[in-house]
């Protein structure tokens, strides 16, 4: 039977109207209390300049890389795709608060009822439409877990452009059916290394068996489109304009969350690269930076714990050095993750811009073990109904704790969390899991010294 505070529950989804739709992307630099350093040239050590973008990157979205304006305006074709799926429901958790008896009130914003399943189309669609419009007719990228090969071959179909992905090997082997999601919309797909590039016949050439990585796949969609004229580049996560684009996520949020008649205590996300999470979390930042006492915690892999454990420095984006040098939190550019499920989360760097602000002391990061993460995703499963995917199951994880953590102090807070994506393309993990298969795997302090060593020598932040 359920409780009386389930029963007597007035509302469980927060929903908004398509006109109620944000009409701008929110722009946290305008308001950061400490400007983050400029990405470098490589070859020079100096800052980079849009042209040294311009291979890769539309001019409108470089020019969304390096603006410090507040508010930038949202193309009406963009927002007629984002209405496909937008605005996405916010939920109340009554039945997870109830199953774990806290007192604190639990709301979830849901960003797997997009056609992909993920937060990814948010930015995915825009940068389709941009590159469209300067003349560009075919995009690479790189994919981990596969949400974001899928967004972007989605928004590809959409828009009418080709698209190349290059998906992390242990996840192409461990998510078939992502890989037919991505082939469905009309993509060409190949597992990472590959033997299509040159970055990549190297890898293959000294480790025949590489898992692959974020950054082994990020050089190898890189080169694709620096060698073709027709061809940009897209990335699903790290670059300003890519966290940018999810701000949707977050000033959504804050209107439902006033339709709920409450405000946070604590806002929570997943991190890999951080788009997700700074999706939700900037526009309550901005909140927090005029003065409002919110805790914004971010919930990385204990076996990739970029920001926990990794050294803040200039480092690349990729592991074949492809890319300009990145003010970030970093493992090091070749450090190899362990295989673990949660592959969105296997990268060795973190956005610039959440760098900048964990280190300013306006969020904290946690690191969590791969078994205690399946073990919330399945007591949320089962309380809330929806399978969450492993990478959104580490929010889940860090809102359990931050609930605990205010039962044992004593206190009722409001937690909200980003439930970046649904699982149910990952059954393969739930299966080990159920099994006792599922192997946890801490940070390899071998591997991560290895890593660190190989960045030493390149220019250091001030």
């Amino acid at each position: 039977m359920q409780s009386t505070r389930i029963r007597g529950a007035s509302q469980t989804k927060f929903l908004l109207d398509e006109s109620q739709l944000p009409r701008r992307w929110y722009n946290i630099r305008s308001d950061m209390p400490t400007a983050p350093q400029p990405v470098l040239h490589p070859g020079t050590g100096e800052p980079i300049g849009p042209d040294d973008l311009a291979p890769l990157f539309p001019m409108e979205l470089i020019g969304q890389e390096v603006s410090e304006d507040a508010e930038i305006a949202i193309p009406d074709e963009v927002l007629e795709l984002y209405r496909l799926w937008r605005p996405t429901p916010l939920f109340r958790a009554w039945r997870l608060e109830e199953a774990i008896g806290t007192r604190s009130r639990i709301f979830y914003k849901y960003e797997g009822v997009s056609p992909p399943g993920s937060h990814k189309p948010n930015t995915a669609v825009a940068q389709a439409f941009y590159n469209k419009k300067e003349g560009r007719t075919r995009l690479s990228t790189e994919t981990g877990a596969g949400q974001w090969g899928s967004a972007l071959a989605f928004a590809c179909k959409l828009i009418g452009l080709e698209c190349k992905v290059y998906m992390v090997k242990i996840s192409y082997e461990q998510k078939p059916n992502r890989r037919s999601m991505i082939q469905t919309w009309g993509a060409e797909i190949v597992p990472s290394p590959s033997e299509d590039t040159e970055s990549g016949r190297a890898i293959l050439a000294e480790h025949p068996d590489s898992p692959g990585s974020l950054g082994i796949a990020i050089s190898e969609a890189v080169e694709d489109a620096a060698g073709r004229d027709d061809t940009a580049y897209s990335l699903g996560s790290v670059l300003n304009h890519v966290l940018l684009h999810q701000t949707v996520i977050g000033q959504e949020a804050l209107a439902q969350m006033e339709l709920a008649g409450a405000f946070p205590d604590a806002v929570i996300g997943c991190v890999g690269g951080g788009s997700n999470f700074a999706g939700l979390a900037f526009p309550f930042l901005r909140e927090k930076i005029a003065g409002r006492d919110i805790d914004i915690l971010a919930c990385e892999p204990a076996a990739c714990p970029t920001l926990t454990r990794g050294l803040f420095a200039y480092d690349f984006g990729d592991t074949s050095k492809l890319t300009p040098l990145v003010p970030m939190h970093t493992l090091g550019h070749d450090f190899i993750p362990a295989p673990i499920h949660a592959g969105g989360l296997r990268y060795h760097g973190v956005a610039p811009l959440i760098s900048q602000l964990v280190l300013d002391g306006l969020m904290r990061a946690e690191a969590y073990l791969q078994n205690d993460v399946f073990a919330s995703a399945v007591l949320f499963a089962g309380t809330e109904g929806i399978l969450p995917a492993p990478e959104a199951a580490h929010a889940i994880h860090g809102t359990l704790q931050t609930a605990k953590a205010a039962d044992e102090a004593g206190e009722e807070r409001t937690i909200l969390f980003n439930l970046s994506g649904h699982g149910h393309f990952d059954m393969g993990a739930y299966d080990s899991y159920f099994a006792g298969k599922l192997v946890d795997v801490a940070l390899d302090e071998d591997e991560m010294q290895r890593a660190l060593h190989a960045i030493e020598g390149l220019p250091t932040p001030a």
